[in-house]
């Protein structure tokens, strides 16, 4: 599986063009639980679909360090 900061380039694009960034940051940077739910809802998936995304993503959800790092590269970007 690839790392998944390989992956943080396309998602901040994506989220960037349907102005999701800002929220997707705050989310990220609060580190709510909720993430967690939602790495486990998506490993729960990963049995119907597998993705490298979608693992990539759970993997990002699991870990408070990367979810601030991914936040911070979303506002760097929104700088820019």
């Amino acid at each position: 599986m690839k790392p998944t900061r390989e992956f943080w380039r396309r998602w901040a694009e994506s989220l960037r063009r349907y102005q999701l960034h800002n929220f997707a940051a705050f989310f990220l940077e609060a580190g709510s639980p909720l993430a967690l739910i939602g790495a486990q809802a998506l490993y729960f998936g990963e049995g119907l679909v597998k993705n490298e995304q979608l693992s990539a993503l759970a993997n990002l959800l699991e870990d408070d360090q990367e979810m601030r790092a991914f936040a911070d590269f979303l506002n760097q970007g929104a700088d820019a």
